[in-house]
């Protein structure tokens, strides 16, 4: 029994690895257990924020009479707003409705909190609005979904209608 064993139970050395090894493991318990009790906002701030562009409202039926001319084609529009702080890259996103009319945007950027309407007829793209350049309508009064989709296709917001409601949802 004269051997010196460093796994005695006894020994300094044993003792003294044993109380780092509970120490860490204590100390990885915590961290783990504070990172769980952390509020989902919080958690949120670590992860960038996804792209968020909605449909806010939908002028389907032009004030007036629908006299086909570019004035009445133009109060016929589509508002999309983004609601995040990022700007929002719209270039290749398309707006269609039902009946496969389709508008597709090109080297557009939506700032952050900032909304911008897409009009029927024909005119000068803005920061704020931006031209379809047609020279028909293109919503249905009745009933028509507009659909909004991103570069790849992917489904982003709709907004439908079915019934006359003073044309503007």
């Amino acid at each position: 029994m004269g051997e010196w064993c460093p796994l005695y139970q006894g020994d300094s050395l044993t003792s003294s690895v044993t109380a780092r090894r509970l120490a860490a493991a204590a100390l990885a318990a915590g961290a783990l257990v504070s990172m769980a009790a952390l509020p989902a906002t919080a958690a949120d701030h670590a992860r960038p924020a996804r792209a968020k562009v909605e449909i806010s409202a939908v002028q389907y039926d032009s004030p007036g009479r629908d006299d086909r001319s570019n004035r009445s084609l133009n109060k016929e529009w589509v508002e999309l707003t983004n609601t995040t702080r990022n700007t929002v890259n719209l270039d290749g996103w398309t707006l269609s409705d039902e009946s496969g009319h389709r508008y597709t945007f090109d080297d557009y950027r939506l700032a952050g909190r900032a909304t911008v309407r897409i009009h029927t007829g024909v005119g000068r793209d803005t920061r704020t609005d931006l031209y379809q350049d047609r020279r028909a309508y293109v919503w249905n009064n009745d009933r028509d979904t507009a659909t909004l989709r991103n570069d790849r296709g992917r489904f982003v917001d709709d907004e439908s209608w079915g019934h006359r409601r003073g044309g503007r949802h």
